[in-house]
């Protein structure tokens, strides 16, 4: 019942945005959103936010100021919205009129910082499965759901797997080329962004919050992560937790999440035909949808997408400047955005646990991007 409730609403909320499905931003392969329940409770469910899009930035528009997104594959860009709704949220807490501090979803922590109110549950929809592990099957030949997967130990099982540069679909990551850099980039070197398969395992550990919003709340997993298509669940537990169950040494709060893993009773028919090459996204609280060229990682007359870097790296700041007395992480004034990101200690050893799980698994090394992306300050 939730999963059809929330992916109803999110269809619902997309159908809205595009006059009906009539808008040519309309398009899509994939449509994702976060859903936000107080409980199970359907009722009173709120869509956060939607997105769609398929495509990955091309190599050539890579920015060293954080200008453009990286990846606007459809759940990627609902998770960078609902870090954009926390932000908002953060910002409701810590405002001078009542009525906006009380629509807050945060709540002072004893232990300094914030955390959401109590049995707030956020949801994840996505029209098909991710692509990566999660999606490295033959539905037809999937069998029957009890029979369990057959070669559950094959070799490309639970592989980490890289998206390609201007194409769809996925490759294994490559045991030695792990580390990118931007002159090779720039030179002609594919670049590669993991799977959101991986992503959403990621995710599975160190919070959807990202290490930013970890200074001011503790770590927040989505509670279900529901398929309009594609769901085999044998395969996207392994991609989504199975795989690193054997992870160690995770910092206090921190945990492998296991959420709720759901399909819908009338799964969405494949969407055939060639993929759009623009993403959207919109969060709670917007006016219209905002269009993004994926190849470009920017709007098409060339302004930066309200979910960039360095967007919500501008309002990370002046929330810092305001809390950093109260705050979980005691830094000094960053004068990076990489700077701010490396002092999230206990984030990054909740990163270093989840790569080694998945080294220690023999399924292949994180592939990183290019260090310059994130040396920019707000000023550059």
């Amino acid at each position: 019942v939730l999963a059809d409730a929330v992916s109803r609403l999110v269809v619902d909320k997309f159908s809205e945005l595009t006059d009906n499905f009539t808008s040519p931003h309309a398009r899509r392969k994939v449509l994702a959103g976060v859903v936000m329940t107080t409980g199970t409770d359907v009722k009173e469910a709120q869509v956060i936010c939607v997105s769609t899009g398929t495509k990955c930035i091309n190599g050539e528009y890579m920015s060293d100021r954080g200008l453009a997104l990286n990846d606007c594959h459809a759940e990627i860009i609902a998770r960078r919205s609902l870090i954009r709704y926390l932000y908002t949220q953060l910002e409701f807490f810590l405002s001078n009129t009542k009525d906006d501090h009380q629509k807050s979803m945060f709540v002072l922590c004893d232990k300094g910082g914030y955390r959401l109110k109590d049995n707030v549950q956020f949801h994840l929809y996505i029209s098909t499965s991710p692509c990566g592990d999660a999606r490295i099957f033959s539905p037809h030949e999937a069998g029957v759901e009890d029979q369990g997967d057959r070669h559950p130990n094959r070799k490309a099982r639970g592989q980490l797997r890289t998206k390609i540069e201007s194409g769809e679909g996925t490759i294994p990551v490559r045991s030695s080329n792990t580390i990118q850099t931007w002159d090779g980039v720039l030179q002609g070197e594919r670049l590669l962004t993991m799977s959101c398969s991986d992503k959403i395992a990621r995710w599975n550990v160190v919070g959807i919050q990202g290490s930013l919003m970890s200074y001011f709340t503790e770590p927040i997993y989505f509670s279900s992560i529901i398929l309009g298509s594609l769901y085999h669940a044998d395969h996207l537990s392994r991609a989504m937790y199975q795989r690193i169950a054997d992870i160690e040494d995770l910092p206090q709060q921190f945990t492998l999440n296991r959420p709720l893993l759901s399909g819908i009773s009338n799964a969405e028919a494949r969407q055939p035909g060639k993929a759009p090459n623009f993403s959207v996204n919109w969060t709670v609280g917007d006016q219209a949808l905002e269009v993004i060229n994926a190849t470009t990682g920017k709007d098409d007359m060339g302004r930066p997408s309200r979910l960039c870097k360095h967007a919500l790296y501008s309002r990370w700041v002046r929330l810092h400047s305001k809390l950093s007395s109260i705050l979980r992480i005691k830094a000094m004034k960053p004068n990076s955005y990489h700077e701010a990101k490396q002092a999230a200690l206990e984030y990054h050893s909740a990163k270093k646990a989840l790569i080694k799980a998945f080294h220690k698994a023999g399924l292949g090394a994180w592939v990183k991007k290019p260090i310059e992306q994130d040396q920019f300050t707000l000023s550059s």
